[in-house]
């Protein structure tokens, strides 16, 4: 952004410099001024056209640049899957394949702007070639003196070194100018999700009553795929509600809904009857909802910055708190620098169940009244998997928890159990209801999921 301002006042200060010089060049000699300023408009519609050929070049290769860059990222962020299936060389050929592709628009990029710098040049000499000639022949004739033409050639000069030097400062811009486009684009953008609304619920009035009445949505890159069609759900203050199906039966996407990462197509979402886009949004998830995901994320900090990320004025007695909440104080105190231990990026160094306690005292510090555990244990063997229950079990209560999970097992005691096929509420009640519907769909989903477990058990069995 610097650069650009830059840019822009050093052409400005050249643009002022040459009107003065024009004015200089009209009192000495009007002839040899039209002459010499009738031939500038060519030069400036040919810069021109040539500049938006070149800054689109420029656009094409930062874009290019951003594939390179992406390519890399995404190799390290999944480095142990690129070791396993031996494709450390296909990445590399990948990367080596867009570097070149970078290479060369860049090789592109400069030499039309060496071109362009070039062209420029021969003309501007060429001009005063020309002023040379034209102001020889006036003094021969008599109408111009040796020394108007001198001070003429003088002026002359100054205007071609300035456009000269704004050749290269032209070159400079359109790197810049594509660098930041992209960039101005999306600021510029008017946000189409997550506008915030200004109301907020006092605390003391807070109940945590969450009412979805005929949603649909679909996901802004597939407008024609309908997730959610007219789905209803009531979820009332201190209860725990669970949704479960089929994958892709936008379990996940309730949950994103009432987080206001998405708003619906059509329908209404209320907390304690007040309209979610209505509510300010910081306040909404900074204050009132809590969320543990399947794949907790962890920053390359201690564990104890990472618990007080959802209360960054947490006390050190609170994050432990927190911490033997979520049956997370027992193995962060085996670590020899116990809560200042630095877990990696991404959480590297811990294993799967503790990230997940971890995660969980996070969102237990933020002691917000509606938690969603969005698959918080269906990637988790059955002792951490049995720890978090413990945790959760303990933590829960007077809260509103909206648990979406595969493991059926972990919504068995849910106070209702919402079953979703094709974005629509299919089935509702709790588990002993709905597993006496032996032609129901949660009746199908518990059977198919025994059977699954009977063959992995016959499985270990047999070695």
């Amino acid at each position: 952004m610097e650069k650009i301002v830059l840019v822009n006042l050093i052409i400005v200060f050249f643009n002022f410099r040459i009107v003065g010089c024009i004015y200089s060049l009209y009192l000495l000699s009007p002839q040899m001024t039209l002459f010499t300023v009738g031939i500038v408009p060519i030069v400036v519609v040919t810069g021109s056209l040539f500049g938006t050929i070149l800054r689109k070049l420029s656009a094409r290769a930062q874009s290019q640049n951003g594939v390179v860059a992406g390519v890399a990222s995404e190799a390290f962020q999944n480095i142990r899957t690129v070791k396993v299936f031996a494709m450390e060389e296909a990445e590399q050929s990948l990367y080596e394949r867009e570097v070149e592709k970078t290479k060369s628009l860049y090789g592109q990029l400069g030499l039309g702007i060496g071109l362009f710098q070039a062209a420029s040049n021969l003309f501007l000499n060429g001009l005063i070639l020309g002023v040379l000639y034209g102001g020889g022949q006036l003094v021969i004739s008599n109408v111009l003196s040796p020394g108007d033409l001198m001070a003429f050639l003088a002026s002359a000069q100054t205007i071609q070194r300035s456009l000269a030097q704004l050749s290269f400062v032209f070159g400079s811009g359109i790197k810049v100018w594509s660098s930041c486009g992209r960039i101005m684009e999306i600021l510029r953008l008017d946000p189409k999700y997550g506008k915030s609304g200004t109301f907020v619920i006092p605390a003391h009035s807070l109940v945590g009553n969450i009412e979805l009445s005929n949603i649909y949505f679909s996901y802004p890159t597939r407008p024609g795929h309908e997730v959610l069609r007219g789905l209803n759900m009531n979820i009332g203050n201190g209860q725990t509600i669970a949704i479960c199906g089929s994958s892709g039966a936008g379990k996940s996407t309730v949950a994103a809904l009432i987080e206001r990462i998405y708003e619906p197509v059509a329908g209404r979402i209320k907390l304690d009857g007040i309209e979610l886009n209505k509510l300010d949004s910081k306040w909404l998830r900074r204050n009132v909802i809590g969320v543990i995901s399947q794949e907790p994320v962890l920053f390359s900090t201690s564990i104890k910055e990472n618990i007080r990320y959802g209360k960054i004025d947490a006390t050190e007695d609170e994050i432990k708190h927190a911490a033997d909440l979520a049956n997370a104080s027992q193995f962060i105190e085996q670590f020899p620098e116990g809560y200042d231990t630095i877990v990696g990026e991404r959480g590297v160094t811990l294993s799967g169940g503790q990230k997940q306690r971890i995660a969980i005292a996070r969102a237990l510090l933020k002691n917000t009244p509606i938690l969603i555990l969005d698959e918080a244990t269906s990637a988790l063997d059955t002792e951490s998997e049995r720890l978090i229950h413990q945790a959760l079990n303990r933590a829960l209560k007077g809260r509103t928890v909206i648990v979406i999970a595969h493991r059926l097992s972990t919504i068995r005691n849910a106070d209702s159990i919402y079953v979703l096929e094709g974005g629509q509420v299919v089935e509702k009640g709790t588990h002993q209801q709905l597993i006496k519907n032996t032609n129901g769909k949660y009746y199908g989903l518990v059977k198919e999921q025994e059977h699954f477990q009977n063959n992995d058990k016959e499985r270990i069995i047999g070695g």
